[in-house]
């Protein structure tokens, strides 16, 4: 049995169509699936926010750890569902870096020094990081 070339490039159009959306499928699903060991520098930064003696400023009040860490885990999880958290990294800049609705930079006020909540953050994930 002999196809025509008009059968031929739509029987060729159509795998190629498979083979595209079984692409999109595969990368989909791998950036829906945060990193295990992302998901535990994560932890770990909140962890480390919640047992510090630093105060969070954020919007110009001050919070004590397990309110900050409470405050971030809600900013957390709206943007996990939205699947923009692929590292450490994002989660700092995406949800400890500054308010989402005032657009003003989170500090951190540790004893007599105060400093931007992001640079306290990575330098506690680069700490952790050098431990494992």
């Amino acid at each position: 049995m002999r196809m025509r070339a008009g059968e031929t490039a739509r029987h060729i159009s159509q795998w190629v169509m498979i083979a595209g959306i079984s692409l999109i499928a595969i990368v989909a699903d791998a950036q829906v699936q945060t990193r295990p060991q992302t998901i535990e520098e994560i932890k770990a930064l909140l962890d480390f926010v919640e047992h510090s003696e630093c105060q969070f400023v954020r919007n110009g009040s001050e919070y004590p750890g397990p309110r900050a860490r409470a405050h971030l885990e809600k900013k957390l999880n709206y943007l996990e569902a939205r699947n923009r958290v692929n590292s450490a990294e994002d989660f700092i800049d995406l949800a400890a870096t500054q308010s989402s609705i005032s657009g003003r930079a989170y500090e951190v006020r540790c004893a007599e020094r105060t400093e931007p909540a992001g640079t306290w953050l990575k330098r506690e994930l680069d700490r952790q990081r050098q431990l494992h």
